[in-house]
């Protein structure tokens, strides 16, 4: 408790203004440690009043000394080190080489020769100029500690690699490898693993806990350096590379468990220290509570008798892991995840920031006095110590209608405010000494948050009440403070998808959930909205576009370094004209959207807005964002909302009726073009058509099939035939649309036509056409970006399969489809 006649913010300034003295003048304050932390105190750093407790041994050396602990998390790391460093092993002795580790290392080899130089010297860092040259670097600087470390790892990665130098014979590789490389040593074999870089690994990592992250950024820089030159010089292969770096991380890790490293332990006397540093002086230092997975807690009692809570965050908090996110994005209801925090420091500044806000609204929190960060250690905040009970520690009879009242009170403040908290376990809601309601831990919060936010909040506070009170009580006092709309806006988020584990685990039997739902619905008088199903046909469709074109794709791109070769002899007049046709089509396109108006259009607006129709709807999920331009554009013309969709819908048809025409035909083609005999048809492609067939069909049977598919099918039918038919009773109209359709279709395809003449290719201009149309049409049944991944994985097994070498068809892919598809939009 903040002391008597004392205002917390005027307390505040004079912690600031005592944080802001040199460190000697804040040591000079300090007194000897009183209570029960004075004897641990004074076993590690000497008698009260001796040379340690003095102002200049209190400073950085103390808190270095005081950090210094082991993690069991490094336990782990080694195993994983080992585990990979063993497998590396087991691959290195089988026979041959990796295509992927040739391919790196022949990248790795056209580096210019004039660097061969400078790669040799870069390896130096490797080797014992490096472990001699980090230890004295360490000691120039006066971190002894850091300098053991750093020569002790470097000289035991070196054993550990000699040692396997003479368990694991040299890798072997073939002739051809080398031929283009005239640094390495020849074909007698490749040392597993790298030497040098997992001396250089190791030394990176035993200096880590001791140095900034920027410092850290650049020994990792170096390690990769290294590692570059080793496959430059022709002294490793890029999995004896691979393997030496994580044999050299490995080692620093387990020179961390056995020397003890800074950062991995905060004890009380180092946090005495920061809180000397700031200007306070503490009496006792008591730890409160352990818990391995959340912030270390300590009570401190200063000087002057103020009750102080010191919060230490080791590591950021793990709760929103991707198990979470993944049940909140198959939720039916949209929810916010929790900030994105980068470091325990950010997130210290986060929740101080955001209490004093709410504080400052008129909510219930602990105040929050400073945050900092304990250097060699991590960071930490100190609040005022508040006497008092959390609510999930106390009984329903012991919770009357006052306290309900003063939570939704305080929730109401935080919608007010724009703060949601996210986190409003009934751990986190703090009943004090005078009953009145204290909000805790805004880790998970945010500011400017929407009123759906602040449904999501209510929600989780009638979830944490009802595993108190009951969800009568809680519903009830939640209608006596809250609007019935807010209980009505938040009864979506009342599902086990929604809700953090935290709050499931607090109604641990799921009918106490149905049944809070049940009571909200009742008194709002709404309906239990249904939670359907969260698996979207859309998403299932992107998923599957993407999976086709990555089996399509990605085996035909070994021959890359071949579709480079087709590209850059490429004739630059054809490709001219693949570009012109690419703009053609664009404008063809607009005829169409003239001849489905009614009433004549402004031709130069219309073609206009086509151009920014085409961008739209060539980065938009099914062209969504073609028709959102057209229909704006029709409407700013004057034409009814109805008329504009009447004018998308009947282009729309024209273009599907065009599109399936040519498509049939464009299979007819493909299939006389294809000698049946050299098609190989997987077994399960049949049986897995047949099984789509007999499921659609059952389901467009059943009754949800012919009720919500069905008889919209038909519905929607009958109106583009009630459309279409005055159109086709005007022939200037009818040509529009349709030769709009057709002429945008042909020039489209005419783009890959004249790719294939600037590669020389030789081909049947009728079969090109019908594999176009055929990929095309592809590419609109996947609601993909512009069809993006499906058109292209379709283009080049069609055009593959008629003939045209597997480069070729790629380069002519990819070149036509920048050309003609995307080239016109920017």
């Amino acid at each position: 408790m903040v002391a008597a006649g004392r205002d917390p913010t005027e307390k505040l300034r004079g912690i600031a203004s005592r944080a802001a003295r040199p460190e000697t003048e804040a040591g000079a304050e300090s007194r000897p440690v009183h209570g029960g932390v004075q004897t641990e105190h004074a076993e590690q750093s000497g008698p009260a009043g001796s040379e340690e407790d003095s102002p200049k041994q209190s400073g950085r050396y103390a808190r270095l000394r005081h950090s210094i602990g082991r993690h069991p998390t490094d336990v782990i790391r080694m195993a994983i080190a080992a585990g990979v460093v063993l497998a590396c092993v087991v691959a290195a002795q089988a026979r041959g080489i990796n295509e992927v580790e040739t391919a790196i290392f022949n990248e790795i080899q056209r580096l210019p020769g004039w660097s061969t130089r400078a790669w040799q010297v870069i390896t130096w860092f490797g080797s014992w100029p490096g472990i001699v040259a980090g230890a004295g670097l360490a000691l120039y600087l006066g971190r002894v500690r850091m300098a053991v470390a750093v020569a002790s790892s470097g000289v035991l990665a070196w054993a550990l690699v000699v040692v396997l130098h003479a368990l694991v014979d040299p890798r072997a590789v073939d002739a051809a490898l080398l031929a283009g490389s005239v640094r390495a040593h020849g074909t007698a074999g490749f040392d597993f693993p790298s030497l040098h870089v997992a001396v250089i690994a190791a030394l990176a990592t035993a200096a880590a806990p001791y140095v900034t992250r920027l410092e850290r950024y650049v020994s990792w820089t170096l390690v990769v350096a290294v590692a570059v030159a080793d496959a430059y010089l022709g002294t490793g292969l890029p999995l004896d590379v691979f393997a030496g770096a994580v044999l050299g991380w490995g080692v620093g890790i387990m020179l961390h468990l056995v020397l003890g490293a800074p950062g991995r332990r905060t004890a009380e006397p180092s946090v005495q220290v920061a809180l000397r540093q700031v200007g306070l002086v503490p009496e006792s230092v008591v730890r409160a509570g352990r818990h391995p997975l959340r912030p270390q807690v300590y009570e401190v009692i200063s000087a002057d008798g103020e009750r102080l809570q010191v919060k230490v965050v080791r590591r950021l908090h793990r709760s929103a892991g991707p198990g979470y996110k993944l049940r909140r994005i198959l939720a039916s209801v949209r929810v916010v995840n929790e900030p994105g925090l980068s470091t325990p420091g950010h997130e210290v500044e986060h929740e101080a920031y955001i209490t004093l806000l709410a504080e400052r609204a008129g909510v219930g929190t602990l105040p929050v006095l400073l945050a900092g960060e304990i250097e060699h250690g991590p960071p930490f905040l100190i609040r005022q110590q508040i006497d008092g009970r959390p609510l999930s520690t106390m009984s329903a009879e012991a919770v009357d209608d006052a306290l309900l009242a003063d939570v939704w009170r305080n929730v109401r403040a935080l919608g007010s405010a724009h703060i949601a908290h996210h986190d409003l376990t009934a751990r986190n809601i703090l009943v004090d000494s005078s009953d009145r309601i204290r909000f805790t831990d805004f880790t998970f919060s945010r500011i400017c948050a929407p009123d759906r936010e602040n449904c999501q909040d209510v929600a989780e506070a009638l979830v944490s009440l009802t595993s108190v009170v009951g969800a009568d009580r809680a519903v009830e006092s939640a209608l006596d403070a809250l609007p019935p709309a807010t209980l009505r806006d938040a009864l979506p988020h009342l599902q086990t998808l929604a809700l953090h584990g935290r709050f499931r685990r607090q109604v641990a039997d799921r009918s106490r959930l149905a049944e809070l739902r049940a009571k909200v619905a009742e008194r709002v008088g709404c309906e239990v909205p249904p939670f359907r199903s969260p698996v979207r046909p859309a998403t299932v469709a992107i998923v599957a576009a993407g999976g086709l074109a990555a089996y399509l794709l990605l085996p035909e791109f070994a021959s890359l370094t071949e579709v480079r070769s087709v590209i850059a002899h490429a004739d630059k007049g054809w490709l001219a004209v693949t570009a012109a046709s690419g703009m053609l089509a664009v404008v063809a396109s607009s005829w169409a959207i003239l001849g489905a108006a009614r009433d004549p259009l402004p031709v130069g607006r219309t073609v206009a807005v086509q151009v920014g129709a085409a961008f739209t709807g060539r980065t938009t999920v099914g062209a969504l964002g073609y028709y959102a331009i057209n229909l704006a554009f029709l409407q700013r013309l004057g034409l009814p909302r109805s008329d504009a969709v009447s004018v998308l819908v009947l282009n729309r048809a024209a273009t599907v009726v065009v599109t399936g025409i040519a498509t049939l035909i464009g299979l007819l083609v493909i299939g006389r073009a294809v000698p049946i005999g050299s098609v190989s048809i997987p077994w399960w492609a049949p049986v897995a058509l047949g099984a789509v067939i007999v499921v659609a069909a059952a389901f467009l049977v059943s009754p949800y099939g012919r009720d919500r598919v069905w008889r919209r099918l038909m519905t929607m039918l009958r109106k583009v035939l009630a459309a279409t038919g005055p159109t086709l009773r005007q022939p200037v109209r009818a040509a529009q649309l349709i030769g709009g359709e057709t002429v945008f279709l042909a020039l489209s395809a005419a783009g890959i036509v004249a790719t294939l003449s600037a590669f020389g290719a030789h081909y049947s201009v009728v079969a090109v056409v019908a594999v176009f149309i055929v990929a095309s049409t592809v590419g609109q049944l996947l609601p993909t970006p512009g069809g993006l991944g499906a058109v292209e994985g379709a283009l080049v097994a069609g055009l593959t399969a008629i003939g045209i070498p597997t480069p070729t068809a790629i380069a002519a892919t990819l070149v036509a489809r920048v050309l003609t598809f995307w080239l016109p939009v920017v």
